[in-house]
């Protein structure tokens, strides 16, 4: 038998074995093409260049010099070219096509190579932003749960858990001030004072970053507010200045530095996009009196500053609205002058000493149900207590079972109560022992009643 084929770089047929001793001229079918191996080198026939099947003549060394076989033209059908172009791009060992390289031997790499121009000078507003930068950047951290570690995943991108974050050395004492929610989870296992909850990451001045345990001194989660401690080197401990968020105005610069998707020392620029915004903190709380900015805040910025104009702290940033889980523009900080009033109590006492009354405010939910629209139902008053002695009165059951209503406190020292929230808001700004007038609607009329506050039972 005798095998006669015909190929050339893209294409290989070959005719089934055929009688020996007789010349034969024939025209192969479809299923006697075979693809050739050869489509998988790149020094295929190029796409320009139409396909052919250049003919020759096989000499058949058994049989006479006058008997040959002639000629086999065979002209590819459209099944077979698509075949080959799926098989191409399943076997090849590149992904795509290699490219011709053409050039231009007309020019010399001189020749097509721009001039530099020296670098200018930055603006002036460019000046400022880069040197508040440089100058409040060693004052954030970066931290890290130590009940979730960052993982390196098969395509060597650093995956960072969520509770990880920032935070901002508060002074050379080595106290990190950063949001509670960022080492919840550690904190959810109630860990005593003086345990250790994070890995904090510090920038030295020489552009080294060296970690240090976090220790907790104390943790509050009404304000979204802890703070942890370092044994670092004072020289590397750059405290952060803080300013005062009273005296903000909607539409003034502002600046945040963080720590977002773990990417350290990140800097977002933006302005105050409003003032006085309830902040819902991951925590389940609401945070009164939050700073809204429109700098791009993302998951790992929460506990890093929000930084003025001047480079001083207006705010700790703490949350986002998002329907993404990403910065749509949104962000919320609390603001400086909270953080100043819990960061020393925790520092102090571990805990934030908050003045109150100590009776049992109803619920806003009970409180509608009970047709009290405006004020703070007060709904126990604990025996021998203060507010016991004062006269203030508890809700009760009258003899038919009929609900009488206790006195609803309107306002404190002149300052408007509608619900719960509002009274706690307004007590948040005293502390323990100050003297305040309370007006309370009791039946048809109205009272005052000094009070001196006491320290509220947790």
């Amino acid at each position: 038998m005798q095998v006669v084929s015909a190929c050339n770089n893209m294409w290989c047929m070959s005719m089934l074995p055929t009688t020996p001793q007789k010349s034969i001229s024939s025209v192969l079918s479809r299923r006697e093409v075979c693809i050739s191996s050869s489509l998988c080198n790149h020094d295929a026939i190029p796409p320009q260049q139409p396909i052919s099947i250049s003919t020759r003549t096989v000499q058949d060394e058994s049989q006479d010099s006058g008997n040959t076989i002639k000629k086999v033209i065979v002209s590819p059908t459209r099944r077979v070219l698509m075949s080959s172009l799926t098989l191409y791009s399943s076997y090849c060992s590149s992904r795509y096509l290699s490219a011709l390289a053409l050039g231009d031997t007309s020019v010399t790499i001189e020749e097509v190579t721009p001039p530099v121009f020296s670098t200018e000078p930055l603006f002036p507003a460019e000046d400022r932003i880069v040197q508040l930068f440089e100058s409040n950047t060693y004052s954030v951290v970066n931290i890290f749960d130590v009940t979730l570690r960052p993982q390196l995943n098969v395509t060597g991108v650093v995956e960072i858990p969520e509770g990880n974050g920032s935070g901002v050395v508060w002074d050379e004492e080595g106290h990190i001030v950063t949001n509670y929610h960022v080492i919840g989870n550690a904190l959810s296992r109630n860990p005593s004072s003086g345990q250790v909850v994070a890995r904090i990451n510090i920038l030295a001045s020489e552009g080294v970053i060296k970690n240090f345990e976090g220790i907790l001194i104390g943790a509050d989660r009404l304000k979204d507010l802890a703070v942890l401690k370092v044994d670092a080197p004072k020289e590397i401990l750059k405290p952060i200045n803080v300013g005062e968020s009273s005296s903000l105005k909607v539409g003034q610069q502002c600046l945040a530095i963080g720590n977002p998707f773990g990417f350290d020392h990140t800097l977002t620029v933006g302005v105050i996009s409003g003032l006085n915004r309830d902040i819902f903190s991951k925590t389940g709380v609401t945070i009164g009196g939050g700073i809204q900015t429109d700098a791009a805040i993302n998951p790992g910025n929460s506990g890093g500053p929000l930084l003025n104009s001047k480079g001083s702290l207006i705010g700790i940033n703490a949350a986002i609205f998002t329907q993404t889980g990403t910065s749509a523009g949104v962000g919320f900080a609390i603001p400086s002058s909270t953080v100043r009033r819990i960061v020393p109590q925790l520092i102090q006492f571990g805990k934030v000493v908050r003045a109150g009354l100590n009776v049992d405010i109803a619920p806003d939910l009970i409180a509608n149900q009970l047709n009290v629209r405006n004020g703070a139902l007060i709904l126990t008053v604990p025996k021998n207590s203060l507010a016991a002695k004062l006269g203030l009165n508890p809700t009760t059951r009258g003899f038919a079972g009929n609900i009488v209503l206790g006195d609803i406190i309107i306002a404190v020292d002149n300052k408007p109560v509608k619900s719960k929230g509002e009274l706690l808001k307004v007590l948040d700004e005293y502390n323990v022992g100050t003297k305040v007038m309370l007006l309370i609607q009791r039946g048809d009329e109205k009272l005052e009643l000094p009070v001196v506050l006491e320290e509220q039972s947790s």
